[in-house]
């Protein structure tokens, strides 16, 4: 067994992860059992022979030997992890400094639950599905609203809910979007799957289905029809349900599940398509307006003119009183023959001759 160098157990305090840790993910014993390995001089890192704890190393950069031999280095195991949350807990891995309040991370004893994180947040008060992983690929897909995720809670309001208000729900509603702790705009929610579970005279549940999740979006959109929330559980994401989770208690999904709900968060959601309006079957087609008279396209035809528009009702247009260039026809004033005729060719008015000198005019 070596022995240990001088200086050897000199080392940056808190940077990367306890090496106690690191051996036993390796497999090399369990963590109890790794630590008296270390103390007993029997691990180097990097060379050196370290003997006291803490010690915190980098498993990608350091290297690590147990008794002249190097450790495997594992790829980290996927974990999955459903939590039936109890109310007056917090959705975080830490409470702030100075306070001690409860976290998720708390109620959940497994080997690695320093490596999970919470996939979306639920309310202090809140309870229900929360799920932990440490898998940031499909954490993103399940929570961004390009990919449509379901997300199912029930609600105990307060008061008999009408069902103008559940329309509107069903609508969406606009809110105002917070981002970097200020407001910046409105926009309208997206559409909200509302079934009415249970009326009575002071209280009705409701279960809602969302596919985007902003902050405290339920409570807030109860809040924006009148019927402020009294009590809230998610109870399902996607595939999964809290069937056979008390509350408080938690457990590793398996494989199948596993599958289902990666399934589920795979392809992107195309975003809905405005609502169109349906015409009655019998209706007609709708056509282009077009003028009411038709154009002398024997005036249209000539240099530098105009085509005339369509003319209000009652009045006629300008190839119907004529070209105002042309003369009126040989005949009786009022009579037919002295009128133009719509398709009628303008006729040129005759050039006046030059007067002699002395003539009157």
């Amino acid at each position: 067994m070596p022995r240990p160098k001088k200086g050897s157990s000199s080392r940056p305090p808190k940077q990367g992860e306890r090496l106690q840790r690191v051996l036993a993910d390796a497999g090399v014993a369990s963590r109890r059992e790794c630590e008296r390995l270390i103390e007993s001089g029997a691990v180097e890192v990097n060379g050196e022979v370290v003997t006291r704890l803490p010690v915190f190393v980098d498993p990608e950069n350091d290297r690590i030997m147990v008794e002249g031999r190097p450790i495997r280095r594992q790829r980290e195991r996927k974990l999955y992890i459903l939590l039936n949350k109890p109310s007056r807990t917090l959705t975080t891995n830490a409470d702030e400094p100075g306070s001690d309040r409860r976290t998720v991370i708390d109620l959940v004893d497994h080997p690695q639950k320093s490596r999970l994180f919470p996939v979306g947040r639920l309310d202090y008060d809140t309870t229900g599905l929360l799920l932990l992983t440490n898998d940031g690929d499909l954490a993103n897909q399940l929570t961004h609203p390009r990919y449509g995720v379901p997300k199912t809670y029930r609600a105990v309001v307060k008061g008999t809910i009408e069902d103008d208000a559940v329309a509107e729900l069903e609508r969406g509603i606009f809110l105002a979007d917070r981002k970097a702790g200020r407001t910046q705009g409105a926009s309208r929610t997206a559409h909200v799957e509302v079934r009415v579970v249970l009326r009575e005279r002071e209280r009705t549940t409701l279960e809602l289905t969302l596919r985007e999740g902003r902050n405290r979006q339920v409570r807030r959109l109860l809040a924006a029809v009148g019927y402020p929330v009294k009590r809230l559980e998610r109870i399902a994401m996607g595939p999964l349900s809290l069937r056979g989770v008390a509350r408080g208690q938690w457990r590793e999904l398996d494989r199948h599940e596993i599958r289902a709900l990666k399934k589920a968060s795979a392809a992107p959601v195309e975003p809905e398509a405005p609502a169109r309006t349906r015409r009655p079957a019998d209706a007609r087609p709708e056509t282009p307006s077009r003028p009411s008279t038709p154009i002398n396209r024997s005036v249209a035809a000539l240099p530098g003119a105009r085509s005339p528009g369509p003319c209000a009702p009652g009045q006629r247009s300008a190839s119907d009183r004529g070209h105002k260039s042309a003369r009126p026809a040989q005949g009786r004033p009022g009579s037919r023959s002295s009128r133009s005729k719509p398709d009628a060719q303008p006729q040129a008015r005759p050039a006046r001759r030059p007067r002699k000198p002395g003539s009157r005019p």
